[in-house]
Formats: C-alpha cells, structure tokens, sequence
C-alpha cells in the first residue's frame, strides 16, 4: 500500500513520533495504522499506547446537577470566539437543563425531544446558528444519578475546556469527589481499575513491552521479570485507583477513595473537540514534501 502524507500526519499525531520514523513504521507494516503504532512502540519511538488525538474543535462541556441527577455534556462552535459568546453560554445551560429532567437516550433522541412547546432542541440549535451565525451542534452527553449516601465530584478546567464527572458512593464528601475529578482532568486515565483492563488487551501490552525490552538488548533470561514491572506502570498509566493522586503524590487515588468511607462508581472525562479535525492547514503539504524527497 502507498504511505500518504495523512496517514503520516495521522500517525505523528497519535504517537508523537518523528516525521520519518512513522513513515518508516508505515512501510513496514503495509500501511496498517494500529501495526505501525505497535512497531514504533516495540522500537521504543513511542512513549504510551496511544495519544490524544489532535483537538480542533471549539465550544465548551457543561456540567449541571439537580439533586441526585447530573449531566455532562459537550456543545461545538466553530471559534473560541463564539463559544464565549453570551448566547452560546445561555444555550448550553438550557439544553443541560432539559436533559437533566427528560434523560434521553442518545443525542438523537435528545435532539428529537421537545423543549419548549412546539420547539425540538434540533430547533433551537438551529435558531441559535441562526442569530450566531457558526454551526453549533451537541457532540454528546452523560446523564449520571445517585442515592442521597453518594456524591457527585463535577469540575470544568479552564472555563470548560474539560469537563470531568465522577460519582462516589457511600460518601457525602463533595470535595473529596471533587479532587479526584480534578486529578482525572489532569493525568487522563482510561479506566477505574484493572478489572476493567480486558485479558486480551494485558497480552498485547505485554507482547509490546516484551519486543521492546528485547530491542533494547536486555538478556531473554530476566526479560519476563522486566516485562511484568513495566506492565505494573503500565497499569499505574491507565488506571486511576492506581495512580498517585495529583494532591498527595505519596498516595495512591484508591487510598483517597478509600479514605472517604465511599467506592468510585464511574467517572467521564470529556475534552473539547477530541477526536474532531476543524480545518486542514498546511501540514500535510510539510509531510507530503519531506515524504518524496526520502
């Protein structure tokens, strides 16, 4: 398959690796995205399974509560500008509002319902591009609920440039919840616990850490003891209860957690615009040159 200039862009982006060893990881694996991530990894060019992806999109997450039900949402605008916007701001918290008290399903439904007489959501996203003049739409949510012995942990990071909802149950404490929103919010982790670490997935980071230490030249003979400390950091990588909690790096977050009295029952982490690319710059035309020219 012939390497192009976006799948070297892309590659770079979710590795962070240099311009020509993603070109080359490509190559070597026929152009299968997933196989030049593990290759650049084996070869110790990429430091962690997988990078954020680019973040392009503007707008904002939200999060509201009433009583034992809470909403996460995020709302795209095409500027920072517009998502600073009074009028953006005033219809974020209408629409967080209204999910919070209908609970729909999906954004489809959500967009389907009625939030004024006669008016659908769909409808008032419209009516505000309208008056705003950027397209607007709602990415995603999270609707969360709890008893009166649990407590929500909401926290938005630079004005909602992230937002992060946890629920902790068998614990009051809002602040403690709080704190490890906020530590979500800055260290990322992508699971509660091992538990939730599938059998195949621990393999294929193991497969990966052993190619590794065996490209670095370490004797076969003490490769497997070497494998498994770093699959325990790679678990410390991914895993909040097992990571040293931002406010206290001498402790664990599952000693915190633990500390309240409570059990963390979910969290949702969302960034604006993960995933989404806005716009095309001249990126690719970079790569495209220095890939004829090697």
């Amino acid at each position: 398959m012939a390497v192009t200039a976006q799948m070297v862009k892309e590659l770079r982006e979710k590795t962070g690796a240099g311009m020509m060893d993603c070109k080359k990881a490509l190559v070597e694996t026929d152009g299968n995205l997933e196989a030049a991530i593990d290759f650049l990894r084996e070869k110790g060019l990429s430091s962690a399974a997988k990078k954020a992806d680019r973040i392009a999109a503007e707008g904002t997450t939200f999060i509201q509560v009433e009583g034992n039900k809470a909403v996460l949402l995020e709302m795209n605008a095409e500027t920072d500008f517009v998502s600073k916007n009074e009028a953006f701001q005033q219809l974020v918290q209408q629409v967080a509002t209204h999910l919070v008290a209908t609970e729909p399903a999906s954004v489809e439904e959500a967009l389907a319902s009625t939030i004024q007489e006669g008016v659908t959501v769909e409808n008032l996203i419209s009516n505000a591009i309208a008056k705003i003049g950027e397209k607007i739409t709602l990415r995603r949510f999270v609707i969360e609920t709890k008893t009166d012995a649990d407590t929500f942990g909401p926290y938005l990071h630079m004005g909602g440039r992230i937002g992060v909802l946890t629920v902790i149950e068998g614990t009051t404490d809002a602040n403690a919840a709080k704190d490890v929103a906020m530590h979500i919010a800055a260290l990322n982790p992508a699971f509660i616990s091992r538990d939730e670490v599938s059998a195949e997935q621990v393999e294929h980071e193991r497969k990966i850490l052993t190619e590794q230490a065996l490209n670095e030249g370490k004797p076969e003979n003490i490769v497997a003891k070497m494998v498994e400390g770093r699959l325990g950091k790679y678990f410390e990588d991914v895993c909040l209860l097992d990571q040293s909690f931002v406010k206290n790096p001498d402790q664990k977050v599952r000693v915190f957690v633990e500390s309240t009295g409570g059990n963390l029952r979910s969290f949702t982490r969302y960034a604006v615009g993960e995933g989404i690319e806005k716009r095309e710059d001249n990126f690719a035309e970079e790569v495209m040159s220095q890939v004829k020219g090697n």
